[in-house]
């Protein structure tokens, strides 16, 4: 039996098929649908630009971040542009802003020379030890800016394709005196603050002293170096023991505590963290908390510095037993006894 079959599509009345007519009507309303989407949500917003002959969207030259960063990651990602170089094929690679808040004989020096053999990562040292770059907050803005523009030059500079940029400075060099204007500064460009603090303060009682005394004395064959890089420079710097005056190391330990107490306060609402001396040197691997923290690849890190005083503190001090009765009782006795060893 033959199988016949039959069509679905009606035929007009001399038999032809009826011309499609359904295409045309669905254009039709596809048209009038993204005429009234444009209208409503315009596409000219930050990032895109429409040609009003064709219908072509562009990326604009600027946001990389929009493209590749979540709007919600922190730290923020920059993208800087220097005006004494070109960053070349790593403009598109985000920029992590950073400081390095601390005091002096902190073990900031070690610190920053661990962070810079990160081959990604440049830490430009003390930039306000120059009174003239922190007189006033335009200044202190001025130096900033450049620093953050990737226009600052220094040895430890990665140029093009560094991942995060920052300094270290000192909470006496214009830091106290500027809180306010600098923490605006701070959460307005996006810079994380690093607090790196020691807890023993009378170690680095010690330490300022013995480098106070070498400024003047220059015991390494005549010249005067803050840090170290052989044993034998060590040992021979770590010969001098300073007399303590028992009434002005209370007061410095107090006025320390006072700062490091009043800086935190201020920065509460920026991202930070906040670090101690003595934990990373009993604990290498926290250096990768700060890589992490930064948003940078782990990676090992380095440094050619020596420790100075390893010795216990009466080795180090020389009327340690008048240091010790004045400090027993009181709320600093435990830097007489505590000491740290590197795990």
């Amino acid at each position: 039996m033959a199988v016949k079959y039959y069509s679905l599509v009606r035929k007009g009345p001399l038999g032809q098929k009826p011309s499609k007519r359904y295409p045309i009507l669905v254009v039709l309303a596809l048209t009038m649908i993204s005429s009234i989407y444009i209208c409503l949500f315009p596409l000219n917003q930050k990032g895109f630009k429409i040609s009003p002959n064709a219908m072509r969207v562009e990326v604009m030259e600027e946001p990389y971040g929009y493209l590749s960063v979540p709007p919600f990651e922190f730290p923020p990602a920059h993208y800087p542009k220097p005006t004494t170089y070109s960053r070349n094929e790593c403009e598109c690679i985000p920029v992590r802003y950073f400081a390095i808040i601390t005091m002096q004989r902190s073990g900031s020096g070690w610190f920053e020379t661990l962070l810079n053999s990160h081959i990604n990562i440049s830490s430009n040292g003390e930039i306000f030890s120059v009174r003239e770059r922190r007189s006033n907050m335009s200044t202190i803005t001025e130096t900033l800016n450049k620093v953050y523009n990737l226009d600052w030059y220094s040895s430890a500079s990665k140029n093009e394709c560094t991942g995060a940029v920052g300094f270290k400075w000192m909470l006496n060099q214009g830091l106290m005196q500027n809180q306010e204007d600098i923490v605006e500064y701070f959460k307005r460009r996006g810079i994380s603050s690093v607090f790196l603090f020691r807890r023993n303060l009378l170690r680095r009682w010690v330490s300022l002293l013995a480098n106070s005394h070498d400024r003047d004395a220059k015991q390494l064959n005549g010249t005067h170096k803050a840090h170290v890089h052989s044993r034998h420079e060590a040992e021979v710097l770590a010969r001098f023991k300073p007399v303590i005056d028992v009434e002005r190391l209370i007061s410095d330990m107090m006025q320390a505590a006072k700062w490091s107490s009043d800086i935190l306060r201020s920065f509460l609402g920026t991202r930070h963290i906040v670090l101690y001396y003595e934990d990373l040197v009993r604990n290498r691997t926290k250096m990768m908390d700060i890589l992490s923290f930064l948003k940078m690849p782990p990676r090992k890190l380095t440094s050619r510095h020596v420790k100075i005083h390893t010795r216990p503190l009466s080795d180090h001090i020389e009327n340690w037993d008048v240091v010790a009765r004045a400090l027993n009782g009181t709320q600093y006795e435990n830097f007489i006894h505590s000491d740290y060893k590197r795990k």
